[in-house]
């Protein structure tokens, strides 16, 4: 219970945290942000400029996401969908009430502030087992389906957006969101880890306990290795997963709750080849 409520509280800073950043350095100066906080910037912006119609970027941002959540219920997973839409729901709601306030007339430093600002928020969020919705959740749906990293597809979706944006309003504008978005990866990695996909190896006495916690929790394959202690001479088994990192908190979360006792490596992977789920 405790472990939740203290979830839920980085979720809310998480989300407060984006929304300060885009109202106090991105919006004003015109740079855009990633994901689908960064295509509710855009249309929002577009609508305004070219139609009489004016859509807050907070309201778009929630509209955008409610597909998105629906598909990730069924999908990616249920626990990790819900605080990603609660997210969502909390940074469209600071967007609406924190007001948007210049705090520097230097586009440069809103591109850079803007991003670390974000990426703390962001990156304490995906911690602690959850994200920021939107292009998050449909880059892992479309990973799982052809068994591909992340890095690619959430490449390829802000790509469009910052294209968009430089075909629009200036390409200035554009190579000042590319600023914003290296900032705010870099500082992510920093926070949680830089690496798509990760490889776990728990050693542990409790394997069939473990193993059917973590097979209760994700879609992923588990490979048992035998193995035995040099000091001890007692047997073990070995566990070997690999995961995304989207997936480590939930994976931590089980290890502690199966044997508190187990050993676990983590490691950095740098590819994966074959089936790289569970089905």
């Amino acid at each position: 219970m405790w472990l939740e409520i203290k979830k839920f509280s980085i979720v809310i800073a998480g989300a407060f945290l984006t929304a300060l950043g885009m109202n106090l350095f991105l919006i004003p100066a015109n740079v855009y942000s990633s994901g689908f906080t960064g295509i509710a910037q855009l249309l929002s912006k577009v609508l305004t400029d070219y139609t009489p119609i004016h859509i807050s970027i907070g309201f778009l941002l929630l509209l955008l996401n409610i597909p998105v959540a629906i598909l990730g219920w069924k999908k990616v997973g249920k626990s990790f969908t819900i605080y990603s839409f609660i997210s969502v729901v909390l940074s469209s709601l600071f967007l609406e009430i924190i007001p948007v306030k210049e705090m520097s007339h230097d586009i440069l430093l809103n591109a850079v502030f803007g991003g670390v600002i974000i990426a703390i928020g962001v990156g304490f969020t995906l911690k602690w087992g959850a994200s920021t919705g939107g292009l998050d959740i449909i880059a892992m749906v479309l990973s799982r389906m052809k068994d591909r990293p992340i890095g690619p597809y959430m490449l390829a979706l802000n790509s469009v957006i910052i294209l968009t944006a430089g075909f629009l309003y200036g390409w200035e504008k554009a190579l000042y969101t590319l600023v914003f978005l290296y900032t705010s990866t870099r500082v992510i990695d920093t926070i949680h880890t830089r690496h798509s996909k990760l490889t776990a190896f728990i050693i542990t006495k409790k394997a069939d306990e473990m193993k059917k916690a973590i097979h209760a929790k994700l879609v992923r394959g588990i490979t048992m290795i035998p193995g035995k202690g040099a000091f001890s001479n007692e047997t073990r088994d070995i566990m070997m997963i690999v995961i995304t990192r989207y997936e480590l908190f939930d994976l931590e979360r089980v290890i502690k709750e199966v044997d508190p006792n187990a050993f676990t490596n983590i490691i950095q992977t740098t590819g994966v080849y074959g089936f790289f789920r569970r089905d």
